[in-house]
């Protein structure tokens, strides 16, 4: 991944309710899921969605595709291998051996708790 590209992704992810989004369709993996279910489920009006949606779409790291009357919003796994690579790839001043399975190791999250986080 190059340089700007990852600053590209960074900054999609740099606002609250974008990294919800980003975090739900994580949690979706590969079937994702619809923009009407996931104005529902972050309590942001539809038109607010279609925004963040449209700035993670263009940092390239979630795409979409129709299903009937629906847009089904994923993560595009691949961009994100890449950015989680760059952000490690000169890990641990050139010791690599040093974070070895840090991208693989499980790693508890907090459950996402949309009706108490601030809403954008």
């Amino acid at each position: 991944m190059e340089f700007e590209d990852a600053t590209r992704a960074l900054a999609g992810l740099a606002q609250p309710t974008r990294l919800r989004l980003f975090r739900r369709l994580i949690a979706a993996g590969s079937a994702g899921q619809a923009a009407g279910e996931l104005a529902a489920a972050l309590g942001v009006p539809n038109n607010t969605l279609s925004s963040h949606l449209a700035c993670l779409k263009n940092a390239g790291l979630i795409g979409s595709r129709r299903d009937g009357r629906s847009i089904i919003y994923s993560v595009e796994i691949d961009a994100v291998r890449a950015l989680l690579g760059f952000l490690v790839d000169d890990c641990c001043g050139g010791r690599p051996e040093l974070c070895a399975g840090l991208v693989e190791s499980k790693v508890e999250s907090v459950p996402m708790q949309p009706n108490n986080e601030q809403r954008s």
